[in-house]
């Protein structure tokens, strides 16, 4: 969890490759998303892995999320 310098709560899940497809993330995708719909442009949620592409790496999904 980090508090951004515009306020916003940004939440951030980090699950490994192998993980990113199972019950448990897609739940907690799902619970993020709508977390980050109801809270009125004031959170954000990003479920974050190490893909092995350095054009998407970890830095680049997060940068993508908070629109930098």
């Amino acid at each position: 969890m980090a508090l951004l310098n515009d306020d916003r709560l940004l939440v951030v899940e980090y699950k490994g490759k192998h993980d990113m497809d199972t019950p448990d993330s897609q739940e907690k995708r799902t619970v993020g998303e709508l977390w980050e719909q109801k809270s009125g442009g004031k959170g954000l949620f990003a479920l974050v892995t190490k893909r092995g592409e350095p054009e998407n790496d970890m830095y680049r999904q997060i940068a993508s999320k908070v629109g930098g």
